[in-house]
């Protein structure tokens, strides 16, 4: 379960995906599966090509966009390598 944002932040973030961009959006988020993750950012661009190099410089491959909504594929960053990337992509704010 996601909460804690707002419907003009996800907006701004689904605009810049659309658009090719790397996006970048934080929310609070709820998953038994992963007990203690209490965030996850979700790191999206439409042009595949261009999100599968972005994520290369981290370590993340290929397989592990979220390509569910076609519209939106995106990264699902957690835990310490959620915090590393955003500390790298000077991104503190997103850090909660």
């Amino acid at each position: 379960m996601a909460f804690g944002i707002k419907r003009s932040e996800l907006v701004e973030w689904k605009r810049r995906v659309s658009e090719g961009q790397i996006a970048f959006i934080t929310h609070f988020w709820i998953d038994d599966r992963f007990p203690h993750c209490k965030t996850v950012t979700k790191v999206g661009c439409s042009d595949i090509n261009k999100l599968i190099e972005w994520g290369n410089q981290y370590g993340l491959k290929p397989e592990w966009i979220d390509g569910r909504d076609k519209s939106y594929p995106h990264f699902d960053l957690l835990g310490d390598k959620q915090k590393t990337i955003l500390q790298k992509e000077g991104l503190d704010h997103l850090i909660w």
